[in-house]
């Protein structure tokens, strides 16, 4: 899934080969969210921002765009390995149906 975001110059890309969702902007590479997917459960293992781009909120779009993906995918849930996703679940209370249960 390669898909521009709504009036802007980011695109969110995942690239399955790699196992990594990637948003990029004007064509740079600004964050990454890794992801291991055994069919079932997607565990979103790690966001990363490049260093220069952070601040701006791009591990949260990279987050949003790949939880969005998975929702509309319907047959998997999620596990947030990643600190940092774990804390996007819990500002993001409307996307806990998602969840793997534990």
């Amino acid at each position: 899934m390669t898909s521009p975001l709504p009036a802007t110059d980011f695109v969110l890309s995942d690239e399955k080969d790699a196992s990594r969702y990637t948003l990029t902007r004007g064509g740079e590479l600004v964050s990454v969210l890794d992801y291991r997917d055994d069919g079932r459960t997607v565990a979103m293992t790690r966001a990363y921002t490049i260093p220069t781009h952070r601040g701006h909120g791009y591990a949260a779009m990279v987050v949003a765009g790949a939880v969005a993906d998975v929702e509309a995918e319907g047959d998997r849930r999620i596990d947030p390995v990643c600190w940092y996703v774990a804390e996007w679940f819990q500002g993001h209370p409307d996307k806990q149906h998602l969840l793997r249960a534990r």
